[in-house]
């Protein structure tokens, strides 16, 4: 199949809302992953082509065939960044004891040294006819009324039919600071069951329908008594390092529990709780552009529909291009036509113009495995319908959260099958980068001191590490040293790229770090303090507005862990022809437009994503570039008329500093403050 007749597929593709045959809600067109998967091969087969298969170097190996294995599994361990999904047969003739004896060999092969692994078979494609095999061969077989028995028919077992098999294969984490983490921020609508569906997968206990499973999750008396969450929470999910079965909670000690799941499992789940109600949508905000989530869960109610809160949510997850798969819940007191219309109704909005994404529902474990690998494509849009209450579904979102890739930033680049790499050649990559952690959380410990808790954007941090905290409210740093590390409540001694770490600083009081301030290292005495800067120029796009965007338009920014009200210096559309009025934006324009933050610097790196909002205005964009104190100095006199004053003695104060510091000029001494007698 060329390219083009598969693009005619995947346009045409879509969901039949109503039911399917074998008591599926609606179907899914899975020749379309067929098409994907042979299109793969044959590119793979064209760049060059391999003597023998995969199956049957497996089945009837030969001299040297045994390291190739070996060599193969690493890696696709490095380029999965600790984790891979292995297709073996595609479509051979195979029985069940060929499956047995792959297994047997994909595990003898993991287990070697040079990988490290475990290997757990997925999906079998031929397990389903051998069982309907089984049973027929077992009626057969069982006696009749006369006390005779029939011959058995079968064999049926072992005949040999086309079949593909899938296996999970994941490396073996030595410690906790190994273990790999992927967070999925769970949105939606108010009273969509966020957090019972959390309480479901976390603790292994179906819900009453009245609430039960969520009230371990709340963290205040208000939420209890309300049943909504106001704030970021935070569940963990763990795969056994052994098994790969799900891990959770085994003891009411909910600190016990996370150390537990931390020591046992090789992957983790990391869910951040976030709020449904239009009242706390700035804590959403926050919680999905500085909490760095890998993935988007969003919740919808069968009986509700995509409503309220949920399509802002769907929008912020499309702004910050983080991939989204969709949980129906309430399934089971749901009516069919309500149900139905709610399915229709999210197929027309994810097909859109605004959405472009292919919604395909998760009816067996053959259409999770195949929609999982394709998820982070952002285009591909897995649905699944649960009921906390009955449990239907539950295990097709666990399997789904198991074999969930890690994105692009955890990711080891892929070497050559003949150099098999290993943890340290990742621990070095993530060493070579520099480090940059934000911060989106404080506390202070008893004992301890400061502890700030974040991402590790990138690079790596260990314990005793000399480091540049800020910026501070007049833009600078200064350099502390961490104390310690923890990962979720367990101690660790570093902590790299991706992973969410708390830190516990040295000499620093709480007064002296905020939320959006960020950690860059070293901070020795050959490396210059970092620079922030007010001012920054990013390409935007206006999604609504009720007139036009002017100069001086004051907006809240949320960029990353970075949440403040900015004003706007300058604006320059970008179009082709260039429009007439260029100075004033409205709903739908691009343009590059200078920034200014209202209160104190901010550390943003080239590249990132933003969001701004005011009332109903929403906006999106890309940091292009941070500005300099000379290039600051002239977009304010651009923006100001040369008056280089905006209407406040506070703004006036921090735009002569500004010039003082750009000039070199020393900064006049404040005057003394007069002491009574």
């Amino acid at each position: 199949m060329d390219g083009d007749s598969l693009g005619l597929r995947i346009a045409e593709m879509g969901i039949s809302a109503g039911p399917a045959q074998g008591g599926a809600k609606y179907a899914v067109d899975t020749s379309l992953f067929d098409a994907l998967v042979d299109q793969a091969a044959g590119a793979g087969s064209a760049a060059g082509a391999t003597p023998r298969a995969l199956v049957d170097r497996i089945l009837r190996p030969e001299e040297g065939d045994a390291q190739f294995l070996c060599e193969l599994l690493a890696a696709r361990l490095a380029e999965g960044g600790g984790e891979t999904v292995l297709a073996v047969g595609d479509e051979a003739e195979l029985t069940d004891g060929d499956v047995a004896r792959i297994t047997a060999a994909l595990s003898t092969a993991a287990h070697e040294a040079s990988v490290g692994a475990f290997v757990q078979l997925l999906y079998d494609s031929g397990a389903a006819d051998s069982e309907a095999r089984a049973t027929h061969a077992r009626e057969l077989a069982a006696p009749k009324k006369g006390g005779a028995k029939q011959a058995d028919a079968g064999g049926g077992a072992a005949q040999a039919q086309a079949r593909t098999a899938h296996y999970l294969v994941r490396r073996r984490p030595a410690t906790i600071e190994e273990m790999l983490e992927v967070r999925v921020a769970v949105v939606g609508n108010v009273d969509a069951g966020k957090s019972t569906m959390l309480g479901v997968l976390t603790q292994g206990r179906l819900d009453d329908g009245r609430g039960k499973a969520r009230l371990a999750l709340f963290r205040h008396k208000h939420e209890v008594d309300s049943g909504r969450t106001s704030s970021v929470g935070m569940e963990i999910l763990g795969y056994d390092k052994l098994t790969g079965a799900a891990v959770r909670h085994t003891d009411q000690h909910r600190k016990a529990g996370w150390d537990t799941v931390c020591g046992q499992s090789s992957k983790l789940i990391a869910f951040l709780d976030l709020a449904g109600h239009e009242r706390y949508l700035k804590t959403t905000v926050f919680g999905m552009a500085g909490g760095a989530p890998d993935f988007v869960m969003l919740m919808v109610a069968a009986n509700a529909g995509l409503a309220g809160m949920a399509k802002e949510h769907l929008g912020l997850a499309l702004a910050l291009a983080i991939p989204v798969f969709i949980v129906v819940t309430k399934i089971d007191m749901c009516p069919p036509n309500v149900l139905d219309a709610t399915l229709k109704q999210l197929t027309k909005i994810l097909r859109s113009s605004g959405c472009r994404k292919l919604p395909v529902a998760m009816q067996d474990r053959c259409s999770v495995v195949m929609a999982a690998a394709r998820c982070v494509s952002q285009r591909v849009c897995p649905v699944f319908q649960i009921s906390n209450v009955t449990g239907e579904g539950v295990d097709l979102l666990q399997l789904f959260l198991n074999i969930l890739p890690l994105s692009a930033r955890g990711a080891v680049p892929a070497t050559a099958p003949t150099a098999a790499p290993t943890a340290d050649a990742a621990a070095a990559a993530a060493a070579a980068a520099p480090l940059r952690f934000d911060i989106n959380e404080l506390f202070t410990v008893p004992f301890v001191g400061t502890v700030v808790s974040g991402v590790v954007a990138s690079g790596s941090i260990r314990t005793g590490d000399a480091v540049w905290l800020g910026p501070n409210y007049s833009g600078s740093f200064i350099s502390t040293t961490v104390r310690g590390i923890q990962r979720k409540r367990a101690d660790v001694q570093a902590a790299h790229a991706g992973q969410s770490v708390s830190l516990a600083l040295k000499k620093i009081t709480r007064v002296q770090v905020r939320r959006g301030m960020v950690i860059l290292g070293p901070a020795d005495q050959q490396s210059q303090p970092p620079r922030a800067s007010r001012t920054f120029e990013a390409e935007v796009v206006v999604l609504y507005h009720t007139t036009t965007i002017t100069s001086r338009y004051q907006a809240m920014v949320h960029c990353g862990p970075v949440r403040q009200t900015a004003r706007v210096l300058s604006i320059a559309r970008v179009g082709d022809p260039a429009p007439a009025d260029d100075t004033a934006l409205r709903t739908g324009d691009r343009a590059r437009v200078v920034f200014q933050f209202i209160r104190n610097p901010e550390y943003i790196p080239d590249g990132s994503r933003l969001i701004f909002r005011e009332g109903r205005t929403k906006g999106v964009g890309k940091v292009v570039r941070v500005l300099t104190p000379a290039e600051e100095l002239h977009a304010v006199s651009e923006a100001t008329g040369g008056s280089m004053f905006f209407g406040s003695r506070k703004e006036k104060a921090q735009l002569e500093a500004l010039r003082h510091h750009h000039h070199g000029a020393p900064r006049p001494e404040p005057k003394a403050k007069k002491v009574p007698a």
